[in-house]
Formats: C-alpha cells, sequence, structure tokens
C-alpha cells in the first residue's frame, strides 16, 4: 500500500496509521460507510440490517456463517464449498423442510383417524372439558 496514492491515504487517515486488513483493501468502501454511518450496501444481506431494539434478527447467525464461508472464495467456489451453510441459511428463511414435515405428519394422523387406530384427546378437538 502505497501511501502516496489517493487511496492510500483515505486509508491511513481511516485506519490511524495502522495497516488495512486485507478484506478491507478488496472493498475500500466498506469501511468507508462504516467510519461516515452510511448503509449504502447493508441491504445485501437480509438479515445483517438494522433490528427492532438491535436484537439479532431470526437468521442472522446462519447468514454470517454462509457469509463468512464465501468471504474470498469467489461464486464458483463458494457455490460448492458453502452449499451446506446456504441450505442452513435458507431452510432458516423459508422453512420449506419444516412445512413439509408437519404436512407429513398432519396426513398420517389423519390416515390414523380414518382407519380408527387413532382417536385425539378431547381437548384437540375443540371439546370442553367436562367440569364437577
Amino acid at each position: 500500500l502505497d501511501p502516496g496514492t489517493e487511496r492510500g491515504k483515505v486509508e491511513v487517515f481511516f485506519n490511524k496509521g495502522k495497516a488495512t486488513p486485507p478484506s478491507l483493501r478488496t472493498m475500500p468502501f466498506v469501511d468507508l460507510q462504516g467510519k461516515l454511518g452510511l448503509t449504502l450496501d447493508r441491504w445485501i444481506l437480509a438479515q445483517s440490517g438494522e433490528q427492532p431494539y438491535r436484537r439479532a434478527a431470526r437468521c442472522h447467525a446462519f447468514e454470517k456463517e454462509w457469509i463468512e464461508c464465501g468471504h474470498g472464495l469467489g461464486l464458483t467456489r463458494a457455490r460448492q464449498e458453502c452449499r451446506l451453510e446456504y441450505e442452513d441459511f435458507y431452510e432458516c428463511m423459508h422453512r420449506q423442510k419444516t412445512h413439509k414435515r408437519l404436512y407429513e405428519i398432519r396426513a398420517q394422523k389423519e390416515k390414523l383417524m380414518k382407519e380408527g387406530k387413532y382417536t385425539p384427546p378431547d381437548h384437540h378437538t375443540g371439546k370442553e372439558d367436562q367440569r364437577p
């Protein structure tokens, strides 16, 4: 990094003379946005945005793992090497596997009820408990 260049002067100024981490050298405006309080590219990350009461969003941890896995790999390698992290994040966001599982449980329950092998308890059918 050459402090004589315009980019070098900006990095030295904002990092107070310290060495710039490699991740910020490739994306020089990320740190600049943080210093200026701007949020121009945070919309890309669905769960990392500003949340009410400053609590982490439901799937923030999964998104963070996915992004950390793919950081610096490039799109092609990240698709292959970070597939598990992406699938976890996608499931957390959309809950497709969970809904499919609940649908199958409900279908099995209805099948057993038609066969007469299962009788749901009264509080599951909407009947009130008898009171003394």
